[in-house]
């Protein structure tokens, strides 16, 4: 509870965030004009109308104060807008995923040293469980009577399962053309789904729409967008953990909306300015479906120019054909001398497929795209072959069987005899 001072110098409570509701963060800034705002629910700078992300005082910390946190995301709560008894409130407790090495499929791909960071093992097998955690205890000190996403799949599974483990309830708007694994999967959870009739864009015009009218909802990815965002850098975070305290030369994430992208750049900014790891050039890389690649496709003009597409493409949870934070993954890849590309269907089939016979991880179609762009920036000679590299999986390959269920099946169907298995000659 905060307080004010009246005209007859009275100190009366107001309504508002406990004391360190937000941890260490200070305001909203926006990132267009720099203008401040308060810590609320806040998604739009009054000046100009640009997007707000947090912005804090960060605290001096550690490797060994990070190491002896909990083996989730809440090891790095200092860095991020949440109160320090974070632990407390019920919660899905994702991250600190593996990191693999990926021998084999750097072989098959040349790349001399490659990890795959696979964020299918978070709590509903999505990276969206990182940052559904961040939006949750901002909804919670915020003190919002429903928590609610528009989705492309992963995010309403998230937000679905960590509503029903906080006891709030849920509502979460996916386009009825989903996959169906994805809308069990959030129906499981939660009665309130709510299938529109429309793209992803549809839907989330929908949301922010209901977020202007409607009291009491916290839109993870709307009203509360920023410290959601904020669970992205989580991923940066743990890469350079896992590396022993370093950050790669390379790193392919796949973009929707983009925000992943800029937060895991943010991320290592700021392990930059903490001293946690030492200062040296890194080059990011942002995958796209052509289906729906407006940014790959404005980053290969040499324009700003995003021009918004309507989505066609297996890969749906990359589907957003009017990426928010598309400027901003454009600027970065400039910046650090990455690209962003773009690839087919067949070719995200082929990742996952890849990916699952060289590694032993089952990806989704976002994975998928990861992995054929990464394949096709070795081949176009983009990508250094001889640096280390880092892949992001988001998702796991469960959510998205129809992608490829008519790319796999038996090898052969036989009578129950050894003669008839020495016929197929495996």
């Amino acid at each position: 509870m905060s307080t004010v001072v009246t005209e007859d110098c009275q100190v009366e409570p107001v309504a508002g965030p406990r004391e360190g509701a937000f941890g260490n963060a200070v305001a909203l800034q926006c990132r267009e004009c720099g203008h401040q705002v308060g810590l609320g629910p806040f998604y739009a700078c009054p000046e100009c109308f640009g997007p707000l992300e947090v912005a804090y005082e960060l605290p001096a910390i550690s490797r060994e104060e990070i190491e002896a946190g909990p083996r989730n995301i809440w090891r790095y709560k200092a860095l991020l807008p949440v109160p320090s008894d974070i632990e407390e409130s019920p919660n899905m407790e994702p991250g600190f995923t593996r990191l693999l090495k990926a021998h084999n499929l750097g072989r098959e791909l040349g790349i001399d040293n490659l990890w795959v960071k696979d964020d299918s093992t978070n709590p509903t097998n999505s990276f969206k469980d990182r940052v559904v955690a961040c939006a949750l205890s901002a909804a919670r000190e915020l003190d919002a009577k429903v928590f609610a996403c528009p989705s492309t799949g992963n995010l309403a599974n998230a937000v679905a399962a960590a509503g029903a483990r906080a006891g709030i309830k849920t509502v979460v708007f996916i386009p009825s053309n989903l996959e169906q694994p994805k809308q069990v999967n959030s129906a499981i959870f939660t009665e309130n789904l709510v299938a529109v009739d429309g793209n992803y864009d549809d839907v989330n015009k929908l949301a922010s729409e209901i977020a202007g009218e409607e009291d009491g909802w916290a839109f993870v990815n709307v009203n509360v967008r920023p410290y959601y965002a904020e669970g992205s850098k989580t991923l940066g975070y743990e890469i350079a953990e896992q590396l022993g305290w370093r950050l790669p030369d390379q790193i392919v994430i796949p973009v929707a909306s983009g925000s992943q992208l800029t937060k895991v750049d943010k991320a290592f900014q700021e392990l930059i300015k903490l001293g946690l790891v030492e200062d040296k050039p890194y080059r990011v890389f942002g995958a796209q479906a052509e289906g729906c690649g407006p940014v790959a496709t404005a980053f290969k003009a040499d324009t700003d120019a995003i021009r918004p597409v309507k989505p066609d493409t297996i890969a749906k949870s990359l589907a957003i054909g009017n990426p928010a934070d598309g400027i901003y993954v454009l600027d970065i890849a400039r910046r650090t001398g990455g690209a962003v590309e773009e690839v087919t269907d067949d070719e995200i089939r082929a990742g996952i497929v890849l990916l699952a016979r060289t590694e032993g991880i089952f990806t989704e179609t976002a994975g998928g795209t990861t992995l054929a762009v990464t394949k096709k920036l070795v081949e176009t000679g983009v990508l250094d072959p001889t640096k280390e590299t880092v892949v992001i999986n988001t998702g796991h390959g469960l959510k998205t069987l129809d992608a490829v269920s008519g790319q796999v099946g038996p090898a052969a169907t036989i009578a129950p005899s050894y003669a008839a298995f020495k016929a197929t000659g495996l």
